[in-house]
């Protein structure tokens, strides 16, 4: 059998030295029976820098041919004034849509060690352990008609709200399957309550539920009643499925709850290719975050855990994916931190690749 196939776009900003220390992870487990054919591309501005292009043509060609993809960030500011088709951003956002990944998982889990960096009481984000699965691929973000239009005298903004039965279908299935391996719950958040398409996404859902997942316990709830509940009580919550635009407000309010971005992976996932495994795509929460790169403050553990996630969503590794969060989860409690988590009495600061070399140190032990 062949090896798994991964490739790596660092990107721009701290992007190439998050990947370094993954890079460190992936050559651990390599010697130790589980090898991947790895390969390295460019995305974002240092694309546009190669080719005057945020992702090039055959870029996006090994990105359909993989089994996953690793991206570290994209953007800066020297690419500000550049036409907004060709921003960094839009070479991530391609590959998104052409790769199809409509189910974006964002998990927010706050480590106990770092319960007193989230803006909320320790009791109620101690111990917390939930997943956003949002929409990416339709919705307000693509529908049309858009655009900035004049109207008599004055200038309008246009965007639609736009969802079929299939996008909601295939969405509410990917958060049943993820709410079925874990807690049993799911809660979908829409605005039925003054939108046509959030009527639509919650009958849909509930139609899926009563089908196909009826071990699954569902609940429905307003988007904005939903962000109120995230900052009262989240550890109600297990799984939460909602749409492109609410999934992109919630999940960042879910974020902070955790205490810092550099903390938070995530995951982009498409229908099974030929071999089984999902079109994948992961990344951390984070931004390129350019007033710290290259200065070693950049904190790798999103972009690690976000290959955890790869072991277990497009590799079947769950064993392995359980070791390399134990092993995160056991240098934080030693009171190693980054430069984004230091504040607290005690703590020990550690660079970038410090923090790297940690985690592979505690990997033997973490089973």
């Amino acid at each position: 059998m062949t090896n798994p196939s991964l490739l790596i776009l660092p990107g721009d900003g701290i992007g190439p030295e998050v990947m370094a220390e993954v890079r460190k992870i992936i050559d651990w487990f390599g010697t130790r029976g589980l090898a991947f054919n790895v390969s390295e591309d460019l995305v974002g501005g240092a694309a546009y820098d190669a080719h005057g292009t945020p992702l090039h043509d055959d870029t996006m060609a090994k990105a359909q041919e993989v089994d996953a993809v690793l991206l570290g960030a994209v953007g800066g500011p020297n690419y500000d004034a550049l036409d907004f088709s060709v921003k960094p951003e839009r070479g991530l956002l391609r590959l998104r849509k052409e790769m199809d990944l409509f189910a974006n998982l964002r998990p927010a889990q706050c480590f106990d060690a770092l319960a007193d960096f989230s803006s909320l009481k320790k009791e109620v984000v101690s111990g917390l352990d939930i997943m956003i699965v949002r929409e990416l691929t339709s919705g307000v973000y693509f529908g049309e008609p858009r655009g900035i239009h004049v109207e008599g005298n004055e200038r309008v903004g246009i965007n639609t709200q736009r969802y079929t039965e299939s996008e909601i279908d295939r969405v509410a299935r990917a958060a049943f399957d993820l709410a079925r391996k874990r807690d049993g719950r799911l809660c979908s958040m829409e605005k039925a309550n003054v939108m046509e398409s959030g009527i639509l996404w919650r009958e849909v859902v509930q139609a899926v539920g009563d089908k196909d997942y009826p071990d699954v316990e569902l609940s429905h709830m307003y988007a904005d009643a939903g962000a109120m509940q995230l900052t009262r009580w989240p550890k109600q919550f297990d799984v939460i499925v909602t749409d492109n635009l609410f999934g992109d407000l919630l999940s960042d309010l879910a974020a902070m709850l955790t205490g810092s971005l550099g903390m938070l992976p995530s995951a982009s996932l498409g229908a099974p290719m030929e071999n089984g495994r999902p079109k994948a795509l992961y990344e951390p929460v984070h931004g390129s975050a350019p007033d710290i790169a290259g200065q070693g403050k950049a904190n790798p553990i999103a972009c690690i855990l976000s290959f955890a996630m790869a072991l277990r969503y497009s590799f079947d590794r769950g064993a392995e994916a359980d070791r390399l969060e134990k092993a995160v989860e056991d240098v934080l409690a030693d009171g190693l931190r980054t430069a984004d988590l230091l504040g607290e009495e005690g703590a020990t600061p550690v660079s970038t690749a410090e923090m790297g070399d940690a985690i592979v140190t505690k990997l033997p032990t973490s089973a």
